[in-house]
């Protein structure tokens, strides 16, 4: 059996929108990428282009080393034209952050030359939002090695999820992701790391709106053999019941297989490098338990009196075991700040 990259989705998917759209219509890219030491990791980058503000782009860099340093920006910049070399859309772009799909769910690049803010994750941990200006630079080839996977795709309870209820408002549209390979280099305040890893990417098309959004975590790896996670899971609501549970596993060959998380590491206390980020997922080809410890960190600990999870955000590279195998891949999970008052306490 051999793998379909494209999962049967078409090419078209992959174009990013060239005339500005209805101002709450989003378009979004992003990358995690975490090299295979697990020194160095890029816990997030991304772009949202947002109808509303068509010239500028947001977007966002962390960049985190093991040894606890930080490079981070939150900005808007000017947007790119979104012609590529073979004339599709196939740019988005935002001041000195790019990312380009060279080949649809093949191949694609993120590539960074600017300035970030130089920080730590223990200063991130106290509330500290300031940082020293630092020169950031790099460029990564990412090659999928993956179908991509279809958010809503997986169950038909996912579906029914994202389609008709509050959770498909916080997915925000049209959504896959996609494990890759990918080579390039880092270079931070003069220093050059040559990177050789793995990560998630995520392409998403529509109107997102995170009002009371109760909290979430998502984890992907894919291992040296070639097989895989991932899966997203949204916290269970408010009233204690049930909420969006979806993923998948990758034996390496063939299609991705439908899973979901039966335990996940939820943010509920300081995040902290070296904290066991473990997880269980049940699917068809069985049970699937994978150890997890955090090798970097980024968190942001936003307005304490907010209900909304993104308050509280930690995006961070982790270290996982599958059987005898051994990979860094992706962790980003989120609770409104109430959720973990010693933290609050501590900072505010």
């Amino acid at each position: 059996m051999t793998v379909d990259l494209s999962g049967g989705l078409d090419p078209a998917q992959e174009c990013f929108l060239v005339d500005q759209p209805h101002p709450d219509m989003r378009d979004s890219a992003s990358f995690w990428a975490y090299d295979d030491g697990g020194c160095i990791g890029l816990p997030r980058i991304g772009i949202e282009a947002v109808g509303s503000k068509w010239a500028e782009h947001q977007y966002q860099v962390n960049v985190a080393l093991a040894d606890g340093r930080v490079y981070r920006i939150r900005e808007s910049g000017p947007r790119h034209p979104p012609t590529g070399a073979d004339g599709n859309a196939t740019v988005l772009g935002a001041g000195p952050l790019e990312i380009r799909c060279i080949r649809p769910f093949e191949a694609s690049t993120a590539s960074f030359d600017g300035t970030a803010l130089r920080t730590s994750t223990e200063a991130l941990l106290r509330g500290e939002r300031g940082g020293q200006s630092a020169r950031l630079q790099f460029h990564l080839e990412a090659t999928m090695v993956a179908p991509p996977w279809v958010n809503g795709s997986m169950s038909a309870d996912a579906s029914r999820r994202l389609s008709s209820s509050v959770e498909g408002a916080f997915m925000g549209g049209d959504r896959f992701e996609q494990l890759f390979r990918a080579t390039g280099y880092v270079r931070v305040d003069g220093e050059e790391h040559p990177f050789t890893g793995t990560g998630t990417r995520v392409r998403r098309q529509g109107p997102r709106d995170m009002a009371g959004f109760w909290g979430h975590c998502q984890q992907s790896a894919t291992f040296p053999s070639g097989r895989g996670f991932g899966y997203i899971a949204y916290r269970p609501r408010p009233n204690g019941t049930s909420s969006y549970n979806e993923g998948y596993v990758f034996t390496g060959d063939g299609h991705l297989v439908p899973a979901r998380v039966i335990h996940a590491p939820w943010l509920s206390g300081p995040p902290y490098i070296g904290e066991d980020v473990s997880l269980i997922l049940e699917s068809e080809v069985g049970t699937v338990e994978v150890a997890g410890t955090t090798t970097v960190s980024v968190f942001n600990l936003g307005d304490p009196q907010s209900d909304n999870a993104l308050a509280a955000l930690h995006q961070a590279g982790v270290r996982y075991q599958w059987g005898d195998e051994v990979a860094a891949g992706a962790l980003e999970r989120s609770t409104p700040p109430r959720n973990i008052p010693d933290l609050v306490q501590r900072v505010y």
